[in-house]
């Protein structure tokens, strides 16, 4: 069984290269959402140039990682449960929140899991969470907007 495809890996080459998710940015981070079930779940394991204070993760950095996944996932709803073949569509931040619920420790790999909450033809709400084994860390929320045809 071939293991499925990331989202980002299905966004048209010209709009591949965003710091936290472009496949084409040789310095970013690299996020790859996969679809689970009715979510999206990413990991990632952050490196100790992504500290805040000794022993945890950089809240900015957390934030990047809630967006990018949260954008990721708004991307693959918008085109609902029969996408086989078809290029993502490319999606970029409107709003996005974040709540810190507990410190992140640094060097464990990070879990996001993100679900779809409200999905539109322009626009798709998005929860992302942040956990590090049973522990979640931090919880987001993202308003992605589809981009025009004139950012592509």
């Amino acid at each position: 069984m071939t293991a499925p495809q990331a989202v980002q890996d299905r966004y048209p080459e010209s709009v591949s290269y965003c710091y936290g998710c472009g496949r084409n940015n040789e310095f970013g981070l690299k996020v790859r959402s996969i679809p689970a079930g009715d979510e999206w779940v990413a990991h990632f394991t952050p490196r100790p140039e992504h500290m805040a204070v000794p022993g945890f993760v950089y809240g900015g950095l957390l934030a990047s990682l809630i967006d990018c996944h949260g954008v990721g996932t708004a991307a693959a709803a918008s085109l609902g449960s029969d996408d086989e073949g078809q290029e993502m569509p490319r999606f970029v931040t409107g709003s996005l929140t974040v709540n810190y619920l507990k410190p992140t420790p640094l060097g464990p790999e990070l879990e996001l899991r993100a679900r779809p909450l409200e999905v539109g033809e322009r626009k798709v709400r998005v929860s992302v969470t942040v956990s590090v084994g049973e522990t979640e860390c931090v919880q987001g929320e993202v308003l992605a907007v589809r981009i025009p045809d004139s950012m592509q």
